[in-house]
């Protein structure tokens, strides 16, 4: 080996000890709550949705200027541990930028005391240990993704509700909106 192929050996070799060292950690991704996440297709979106579908059909509307963007609804039971709520998901071109999952009980409703505990123990085996935002508010971030967990009681009633985004896909509804008029 020439003296040239040594040096070239001697600066290469750091770099790649410190490649091996620290490998690049994979990027963080928001994991599925109750098998949705945000982001995901509207195809997959519905096929989830109908199969968890309590009584109830899947119903979507577009707006009025444009298919482009899309809003779906449908009460769901999840088997898993026989959870009720009103599903809802936004789309813009066909992703996901919000799904939200919403829940209440109240006069007579025997989960209402515990309705909110309940929903935050899933939700922390789900995500971790979350970022307390306010008294009652929760939040996760994972890059552009986030969930976050609200609720709100009153006597013995109690709502939640858990909204997932991507704030990626949620930048592109802004080629579907019109600039406002000044004068």
């Amino acid at each position: 080996m020439t003296s040239r192929g040594v040096a070239s050996l001697a600066l290469l070799l750091p770099l790649r000890l410190l490649a091996q060292a620290a490998p690049a950690a994979p990027a963080a991704t928001l994991p599925p709550y109750r098998g949705f996440t945000p982001g995901l297709t509207y195809r997959a979106f519905v096929e989830r949705a109908r199969a968890l579908a309590d009584h109830d059909e899947v119903r979507c509307e577009t707006a009025p200027h444009t298919a482009q963007l899309m809003e779906c609804g449908v009460g769901i039971r999840d088997p898993a541990d026989q959870a009720h709520f009103y599903l809802t998901a936004h789309f813009v071109e066909g992703n996901a930028d919000a799904v939200s999952f919403f829940d209440s009980a109240g006069f007579g409703d025997t989960r209402g005391p515990a309705l909110v505990d309940r929903t935050k123990g899933d939700l922390r085996r789900v995500f971790g240990r979350p970022r307390v935002l306010h008294a009652g508010a929760w939040q996760w971030r994972y890059g552009p993704r986030v969930a976050r967990l609200t609720w709100r009681a009153q006597g013995t009633k109690r709502w939640v509700s858990i909204l997932l985004t991507d704030d990626a896909v949620m930048s592109r509804i802004s080629r579907y909106s019109k600039p406002t008029a000044t004068h």
